[in-house]
């Protein structure tokens, strides 16, 4: 399931990054008194009582734009409303409710959205007081806070909470979204603008079904094709480059970097597109972590192959000089493909099968320890300050991604490195190829 959207907008000036920083508990967005600070959207996410969500900041609303700069903030604000699951309006409740924001409040009450209406800067009671004046508004009860000294922002986020899915499905639940996901592997195909990415699925395909260019960021938004091959169904994801911030040039593209991360999140496996003539780049880097990150699988493809000369040894030149660039990448397998020839487009996705079949595999619980048992004790762990950890056995405990717990006597002192270690052994024993693997330290009562 993607993450839910939560945009917050308002007009200019209403302390919507100060209640952005509030929620997340960190200051990301820039904090300003002077109005329109905020041009481009910012997003981050975070969570409140176990659900999880996208937060998203937005520049001041100006319904009646009259310079550029107004009319590209509006356009950003406007694509944060229609791509958000839940609006917050702001407003500020010490000069009460003006014209904007009335003409803001007529545009919400049209679109089918939940929208919270959020009094910001309610510091006193008197502040409390002036509040039944925002009815006219017509969006309920507002939620009275303050962004600047973090009053009812518990509250705020029960609310928000609420308004969203669980996330522990209901008895039964469980078992129908597995099933679901069983229908078809959903692949997201991502990677930096121009890669070829809408290219190889319509090599894939057969067809001209989605549109190519030879223009960076043609592809605004996700697509979703579904194909069968073989009796197995798989749904390709063609999402839009994403490119590092510093090179976004307009709001519309800078937010087709959300959606792209929302593909990753609901896909099984991403496979990365790289330039076979350029190698493997610092946005490439990027990208790939945002999949680690989110613990989705992953195949990289080496497009555009034809376009190299080489020889017998290309290859294994290629794939040694990536793994040297980025050792993390060691589990992942690489394949060498041309979207324009379909040099070995189908073979990928024979590929993202067994990477998918590996994110479901489970290891039994006697046969993990038995292996691994040897491993530390060949290896165990460094004392610190004297204390020995002792690892007492592991468990697999959920599947996609695989998870496994170690209990030991000292939690804390387990570093990090040997948290590598044990993960590179059970790769070494079991596999899972190309897929991340979630790793738990608990103390053993």
């Amino acid at each position: 399931m993607s993450l839910p959207i939560i945009a917050i907008i308002g007009r200019p000036n209403v302390g919507k990054s100060t209640l952005f920083n509030r929620l997340l508990k960190r200051k990301i967005a820039v904090v300003d008194d002077e109005p329109g600070v905020t041009r481009d959207r910012n997003y981050a996410s975070t969570s409140w009582n176990r659900k999880e969500f996208y937060l998203v900041d937005t520049g001041g609303f100006v319904p009646d734009s009259r310079t550029e700069m107004e009319r590209l903030v509006k356009a950003q604000a406007e694509i944060a409303i229609s791509e958000a699951d839940m609006v917050l309006f702001l407003v500020d409740a010490k000069v009460g409710a003006q014209n904007i924001d009335l003409e803001i409040a007529n545009r919400l009450r049209k679109m089918e959205k939940k929208v919270l209406l959020v009094a910001n800067k309610v510091d006193n009671q008197k502040d409390e007081a002036d509040l039944p004046l925002l009815n006219r508004l017509g969006l309920g009860e507002p939620v009275p806070v303050s962004g600047l000294n973090g009053i009812n922002i518990g509250e705020l986020l029960d609310l928000i909470a609420q308004s969203l899915p669980v996330e522990n499905l209901a008895e039964g639940g469980e078992e129908s979204a597995k099933e679901e996901r069983e229908v078809s592997i959903k692949v997201a195909v991502i990677g930096r603008p121009n890669v070829g990415k809408s290219s190889f699925v319509n090599s894939l395909l057969g067809e001209e079904k989605l549109i190519v260019a030879e223009s960076p960021g043609t592809t605004r938004d996700s697509i979703d094709t579904d194909i069968e091959i073989n009796g197995i169904n798989y749904t390709l994801i063609d999402t839009a480059g994403l490119r590092r911030k510093s090179k976004i040039e307009n709001g519309i593209e800078y937010y087709t970097s959300l959606r792209t991360l929302r593909s990753i999140q609901r896909c099984d496996v991403a496979l990365t597109l790289i330039e076979a003539q350029v190698g493997l780049v610092n946005q490439d880097i990027k990208i790939i972590g945002e999949v680690d990150d989110l613990k989705r699988g992953m195949v990289i493809g080496v497009n555009k192959w034809d376009l190299v000369e080489k020889d017998d040894k290309t290859a294994d030149y290629y794939t040694k000089r990536i793994k040297r660039e980025a050792p993390f990448l060691d589990h992942v397998p690489l394949i060498y493909i041309s979207a324009k020839t379909k040099q070995r487009v189908g073979t990928t996705l024979n590929l993202i099968n067994q990477v998918y079949n590996e994110r479901k595999k489970r290891i039994d619980t006697s046969q993990l320890n038995d292996k691994l048992g040897k491993e530390i004790q060949r290896k165990p762990p460094a004392s610190v300050k004297g204390r020995y950890v002792k690892i007492y056995y592991c468990t697999q405990t959920d599947v996609e991604p695989p998870t496994f717990v170690f209990f030991c006597n000292y939690p804390e002192l387990l570093q990090k490195s040997y948290l590598r270690y044990l993960e590179n052994k059970i790769r070494e024993h079991f596999g899972f190829m190309g897929t991340p693997i979630r790793m738990k330290i608990k103390r053993r009562e």
